[in-house]
């Protein structure tokens, strides 16, 4: 007995004669603003003494950190990160000399206001051996971008197929097998990661940074693969 279009046979993971498969890939390339961006601040120490360097390195994370609570309303994450103290030895020197300890501490805080970053960075670079890195542009990963590029990428897949089945002169029938193969992922347009790095102090006069957000370039990926009704070769 030949299977029908309408047979659950129509749909097996075989192609036959009878019923035909057709395998498609479906992509969407999307651009869009990003929605928060990150910020690195290194705060560092040096002196002679481990003691005062440790103190001084202090005294300046809890400025550093001060400063960026009082934009509490638009920093949305504040995290500190790796603490290091470490002693640099005198060179060409017998036995262990120490000639000074460097300290460092670094943070990260991710913005959504992009005004607000501008300002805050500029009063970041304005603090004593305080380095900042950044921005880094990115997405929530709740984004409605994410949502919008996966459907266009199935809205693709379905319109290749049927244009692929209509050459043929026929239709198709069922649809068998979705794979995301490519996982939306989101990078920069010009895919490369633009850095900047300030490092105080600046005059006190020094007006707030205007930093251009930089559009994110969402990718995403799909393979369908369908049953047709026979076509007449």
């Amino acid at each position: 007995m030949t299977p029908t279009p309408d047979d659950p046979r129509a749909t097996s993971a075989h192609a036959t004669p009878e019923t035909p498969h057709l395998t498609v890939r479906g992509e969407a390339h999307l651009e869009t603003a990003p929605e928060t961006a990150r910020i690195d601040i290194t705060v560092s120490a040096r002196g002679t003494n481990r003691h005062d360097t440790l103190a001084d390195l202090t005294r300046r994370n809890t400025t550093t950190l001060d400063l960026i609570k009082t934009y509490a309303d638009t920093v949305e994450h504040l995290e500190t990160g790796t603490l290091t103290i470490s002693p640099e030895l005198t060179k060409h020197s017998r036995g262990e000399r120490i000639r000074a300890y460097h300290g460092h501490i670094h943070l990260t805080a991710e913005l959504a206001d992009f005004t607000a970053l501008g300002e805050l960075t500029t009063r970041l670079a304005d603090l004593e051996l305080t380095r900042v890195d950044g921005p880094t542009w990115t997405l929530r990963p709740t984004s409605p971008a994410y949502r919008q590029a996966r459907r266009q990428a199935v809205h693709d897949a379905v319109q290749r197929a049927r244009e692929y089945a209509e050459a043929l002169g026929t239709t198709l029938t069922a649809l068998i097998e979705l794979t995301d193969t490519d996982p939306t992922r989101p990078y920069p347009a010009d895919r490369t990661l633009r850095t900047m790095t300030y490092a105080g102090a600046t005059p006190d006069d020094t007006a707030p940074l205007d930093l251009e957000p930089q559009r994110q370039h969402i990718h995403a990926e799909v393979t369908a693969r369908f049953t047709m009704a026979p076509p007449n070769l």
